[in-house]
């Protein structure tokens, strides 16, 4: 999304297998196709069309530095990661003033590292030294605004309140909107991953989870999704739902065709009749297994999410049984 449209659109779509988000390729496609942050190295000759002229459209920051300098490798990365996400709200180059003197000459740098920030033409604020990454956010904040954090929450809602009407092409647009301006937001991967397993395409799902940043790989959006797909590894292998129902039938008792059979329902989307069936084993017999349904149940918890309404009923349900 470029830095003249912060809007979150989307038109209305229709249902389809294969979905599109932020009007590109279909999901499918573009699940592993995150674009490598890039930062430009420029030259005297061309400062006035990468800064001057560029700086009429986008703020830029240029990072003076040389490669003899720690503090300007120490400050590289801090300040590439803030830049990026920053959403397109800055622009970052590089200039190596050993090879390129003069302009670092003729704005009065003395050390680096140097930051300094252009707009509209001219240099209008700038920092030197390797500092914090917090910083760093604040200093692009003050060049270029506050970030759409309250656009992007409105594009999340309204990608779910699409997806709850059924409209699949349109949440998928919403959620691809927000990850073409914020691509590590962990509530547009994990939407858009839990689309695409709704969907029926695994992989696609699989590698837009493999998108989430290391330090955000562990949030609880992404890790419910992450749950439905083993869940539905483990109910793929499980055999014909009507043959275990028969054996329920002959043998209320079995355990195992019921535990199966909760396996298959939950894969099926039958997730009130999965936690019954789970739920009368606990109160069965709570060793079977060594507590097997109810640790069984916790998973489907994660997995439904923990403000989900079958999960918050079957909660209470068990907590009946274990307590009373």
């Amino acid at each position: 999304m470029s830095n003249q449209d912060n809007s979150f659109g989307g038109g209305a779509g229709h249902y389809s297998t294969n979905i599109t988000y932020g009007g590109s390729e279909p999901a499918s496609q573009a699940a592993g196709a995150a674009k490598p942050f890039e930062v430009k190295d420029i030259t005297t000759a061309s400062f006035a069309a990468d800064v001057l002229q560029e700086s009429r459209r986008q703020p830029v920051l240029v990072d003076f530095w040389a490669p003899w300098c720690g503090p300007c490798k120490q400050l590289a990365p801090a300040l590439e990661k803030a830049v990026q996400e920053a959403g397109g709200r800055v622009k970052l180059v590089k200039m190596n003033i050993d090879d390129h003197p003069a302009v670092a000459g003729q704005l009065g740098i003395q050390s680096i590292p140097a930051v300094i920030a252009f707009k509209d033409g001219q240099p209008v604020d700038g920092f030197m030294g390797a500092v914090p990454e917090s910083q760093i956010r604040t200093f692009i904040d003050k060049v270029a605004g506050k970030g759409p954090g309250p656009q992007i929450a409105d594009a999340l809602a309204a990608a779910a309140e699409a997806r709850g009407a059924g409209d699949m092409q349109t949440a998928a647009d919403l959620f691809g909107a927000v990850l073409q301006q914020a691509p590590d937001n962990v509530d547009a991967l994990a939407g858009l991953a839990d689309l695409l397993f709704e969907m029926g395409d695994v992989e696609a799902a699989r590698q837009m989870l493999e998108r989430a940043p290391a330090d955000k790989a562990d949030a609880p959006a992404l890790s419910a999704v992450r749950a439905k797909l083993a869940l539905a590894e483990q109910a793929a292998a499980l055999g014909n739902p009507a043959e275990l129902e028969s054996r329920l039938a002959a043998n209320p008792n079995d355990h195992e065709a019921r535990f199966d059979l909760a396996m298959i329902q939950n894969a099926l989307g039958m997730r009130m009749e999965a936690a019954d069936n789970l739920l009368a084993i606990v109160k069965a017999d709570r060793t079977w297994k060594d507590d097997g349904a109810r640790a069984q149940l916790l998973q489907f918890f994660e997995a439904w999410g923990m403000a989900d309404e079958v999960t918050l009923a079957t909660r209470r349900k068990l907590s009946s049984l274990l307590f009373s």
